[in-house]
């Protein structure tokens, strides 16, 4: 990975990209508090042809990897996005100029400390969004899950675009 330069005087400040972060943790936590008050467990509304709103509980990480195990990856999940979290508060230290990069690392922070805060309250993370097509349905998940999306993405276009600019 190309050297990153340092930050401009007029670069957002690491508040910027917490706050950026935190908001992504309150809207994340705001609707699965409305999810968990106004549905049951297997509750589903149509909204579309191809997307309900459903009560899922996720004891698994991504697309319910491990859920079926005896509940130690409860504290593992937590722990590994306790150790991610740290790890990307550091790199938005030491890069807070680098907007994309930035921005990228505060939608990974925002949903894992989402999701953290679901596992340590209830054991579980709560999922709401499903889409679907031709009968096939896609895992269901959340706006947590879809910032990390977005900031995995959002990292691979930063690096596509340094690798660019580097030739």
């Amino acid at each position: 990975m190309a050297k990153r330069s340092p930050a401009s005087s007029s670069s957002p400040s690491l508040a910027v990209w917490l706050g950026l972060a935190l908001a992504v943790i309150l809207l994340d936590q705001f609707t699965k508090t409305l999810i968990v008050g106004y549905f049951q467990l297997g509750d589903s509304r149509t909204v579309t042809s191809f997307f309900n709103v459903v009560r899922v509980h996720n004891h698994g990480a991504a697309f319910s990897f491990l859920a079926e195990a005896s509940g130690w990856q409860r504290w593992f999940f937590i722990g590994l996005a306790s150790v991610v979290s740290v790890f990307i508060v550091v790199m938005l230290k030491k890069h807070p100029g680098q907007k994309l990069f930035c921005f990228a690392l505060a939608m990974i922070l925002g949903g894992a400390i989402g999701n953290v805060i679901d596992r340590a309250i209830h054991g579980y993370v709560v999922d709401f969004i499903q889409v679907h097509a031709g009968g096939k349905y896609f895992p269901s998940f959340n706006l947590a899950d879809s910032a990390i999306t977005l900031g995995a993405i959002c990292l691979i276009l930063d690096e596509l675009r340094r690798v660019r600019s580097s030739r």
